[in-house]
């Protein structure tokens, strides 16, 4: 018999699963093209920003002794989410090439819609899995990563992001005043080699060199090849430009999330190399209810980054004088980061603030040169 305690368990967890609403959507985009195809944007971004401005926001914290063992429902929809994706995938790069009744334009169109699964959700749950101790977690994470060519992200978003965020040191802190289309060329070319650096010094400490197998880019690359060839011998080569397109649809998600999530905040400089210690005030936070469902809690980002093992149940969030609060949930804030001058009306003063709040003094942010990122010191 069932008990009372788990149909609880399951209850709290189940808003949570209905990412996997998308599934459906993507195969009824695939069967019948036209308006359709845009059916998993309608289902996950438009439906859950709309389901935010009905039941508004939520900012009760949940127990933070809560037993592992109760988080079962939790971390089980983040386990499964790799074999649906994989086979949500590949099975589109099969049937759709050989679709009649799907133009050209519409077969990219649905896997817009196959990248919008892949990146606000897929990637979401590999960056919750990528931050765990387990290795059969972190396999899946580099597995998610993998699907959509952006491995490196394990290394980039646990050597650097995470320890340097609101510094210059951190490609994917987005600076004061730099719109989203420049910021992401910038994030393209600086967070490999940033990477690529993380562990290339890592590997020295050990006094490894950087091409020793213990390199994680080895698992990367094979894993990312492995990806891209199982996709041109199922797809043929218009196979792999679907794949590669929802591929670039995906990272282009993850890094106007990354934009969003510190765009203008900075640490302040201690001199010698050193910069105050990640604080919640360092990123943006947002408890809309829905759209963190969606992103199974990512909006709370302020409390990740200051407790970056912290299961997704189990963030935190905070009120306005602990931590700067976007005014929208990630999916409509990511539409109107799409137009820099919009961002900048609507932000820039939100960052001027903040400033104003937790440094005031501090007088001197800039000007700065084109592209430079503000390290604010005390005068």
């Amino acid at each position: 018999m069932v008990s009372a305690e788990h149909v609880s368990q399951v209850r709290h967890a189940a808003p949570f699963w209905l990412s996997l609403a998308v599934i459906p959507l993507v195969f009824l985009s695939a069967a019948y093209g036209g308006w359709a195809i845009l059916l998993p944007i309608a289902g996950t971004w438009w439906a859950f920003s709309a389901l935010d401005a009905v039941l508004g926001r939520y900012s009760e914290n949940p127990d933070l002794d809560t037993p592992d063992s109760r988080l079962f429902w939790y971390k089980l929809i983040t386990w499964i989410w790799l074999p649906v994706q994989v086979a949500v995938l590949y099975g589109m790069i099969v049937y759709v090439p050989g679709a009649e009744h799907l133009s050209l334009a519409e077969k990219f169109g649905v896997f817009l819609g196959v990248g919008v699964m892949s990146g606000s959700i897929g990637i979401v749950y590999g960056h919750e899995l990528l931050h765990q101790q387990d290795r059969f977690e972190r396999w899946l994470a580099d597995l998610l990563l993998a699907s959509v060519l952006y491995s490196h992200f394990r290394t980039e978003h646990l050597l650097v992001h995470h320890p340097w965020v609101g510094t210059r040191r951190d490609a994917v802190t987005a600076r004061y005043n730099e719109g989203f289309h420049r910021y992401f060329i910038r994030v393209l070319r600086e967070g490999p080699v940033s990477a690529w650096r993380a562990e290339k010094a890592m590997l020295a400490r050990r006094d490894l060199w950087a091409l020793d197998a213990a390199n994680p880019f080895w698992r990367y690359f094979a894993l990312q090849a492995m990806a891209v060839l199982l996709a041109l011998i199922l797809g043929g080569w218009l196979g792999l430009a679907l794949f590669l397109f929802q591929a670039l649809v995906a990272v282009w998600q993850l890094e106007l999330t990354n934009y969003v999530e510190h765009y203008g905040l900075t640490r302040k400089y201690l001199g010698d190399g050193k910069y105050e210690p990640v604080r919640p005030h360092h990123s943006w936070n947002s408890d809309h209810r829905a759209t963190n469902w969606l992103f199974i809690n990512l909006q709370r980002h302020s409390d990740h980054h200051y407790k970056p093992s912290r299961r997704f149940p189990l963030l935190q969030t905070y009120d306005e004088a602990t931590a700067p609060q976007l005014p929208y949930g990630y999916a409509v804030m990511g539409w109107i980061a799409m137009v820099p001058p919009m961002w900048r009306r609507m932000m820039n003063p939100r960052v001027r603030k903040w400033r104003a709040d937790y440094y005031p003094e501090i007088t001197d942010w800039g000007p700065y040169k084109r592209g430079e990122f503000p390290v604010p010191q005390v005068r």
